[in-house]
């Protein structure tokens, strides 16, 4: 039998539906054809993943521009992916995918504006969030041309290498975010696309659920609130924050329906008593933020 690479514990880490699947999990799983995943990267701004090839299907999860997936087919204008940098798979919008460019630049704003032309006096035709990632092709003033179309402010944007290390501090600046769930950018975030994309600007890969955080990343702690520091994670079940420091937590939450800041403890007690029970556990990665 064929080496599986896949964990087939975690159905969302899985690419195989019963009509298709990666040719890797042929003798592991069941479908009707076994294909050979291509690259493909996304060429819009934004695009919803859902868990089913519907329009009306719930979001799972937010695609940005210059996110590559592997492809494995498309059926009604929707396509079967698996996204390189956390594993989750799903549909998106077929338009929404291009060939692989080797991103050159990053969003270091919370959004931009893409205009027709290098001014910004221009009809805007869309917006980029905070860490998308680009290839600019040339620069023509004040703006980058993008090799997907439009121009973006250059100084809303850093080289690709260019991290924000301190990552509650990006947390800090998406304050009043609105809550959605499954988002991804700066227009709505859940509590882990928060953790996610923090992470993701200071250079640290992240899975993309609470779950999934909660067992990969950092190391575990005593199982109390004491002694905790910036760039602690909290964990509940199906629910994470991040620590701004020992009482503070920073966290996109159904209760204020944002990215808020809360002292730890009120979090605990109503959390606990609300919605998703005790603290499960309590994490810290490895070069911890002071």
């Amino acid at each position: 039998m064929p080496t599986n690479p896949f964990d087939l514990s975690d159905p969302r880490l899985v690419p195989a539906r019963p009509e298709i699947a990666d040719a890797r999990l042929r003798g592991h799983v069941e479908a009707m054809h076994y294909v050979e995943g291509e690259p493909r990267a996304v060429v819009v701004p934004t695009a919803p993943l859902r868990r089913t090839p519907r329009f009306d299907a719930g979001l799972e999860t937010e695609a940005v521009l210059g996110d590559t997936v592997t492809f494995y087919g498309a059926e009604e204008g929707f396509a079967f992916v698996q996204f390189t940098h956390d594993g989750y798979t799903g549909y998106l919008p077929e338009a929404a995918l291009g060939p692989v460019t080797p991103a050159t630049h990053r969003i270091t704003a919370l959004r931009s504006f893409l205009y027709p032309g290098p001014d910004l006096k221009l009809p805007a035709s869309g917006f980029l969030t905070l860490g998308a990632r680009l290839r600019v092709e040339e620069t023509v003033g004040a703006y980058h041309r993008l090799a997907t179309g439009g121009y973006v402010f250059a100084g809303h944007c850093a080289e690709i290498d260019v991290i924000e290390p301190d990552y509650p501090a990006t947390a800090e600046r998406l304050v009043g975010t609105p809550y959605l769930w499954g988002g991804r950018t700066s227009l709505g975030l859940d509590c882990s696309g928060l953790v996610q994309l923090c992470l993701a600007q200071g250079g640290i890969s992240a899975p993309r659920d609470a779950d999934q955080q909660e067992r990969g990343l950092g190391d575990a702690l005593p199982l109390d609130v004491d002694g905790l520091r910036r760039g602690d994670f909290v964990f509940w079940r199906g629910h994470v924050g991040l620590m701004l420091d020992r009482a503070r937590l920073i966290h996109a939450n159904g209760h204020h329906m944002a990215v808020a800041v809360e002292p730890l403890d009120e979090a605990v007690a109503r959390i606990r008593e609300k919605s998703f029970g005790p603290v499960t556990s309590v994490r810290r990665l490895s070069s911890p933020m002071r």
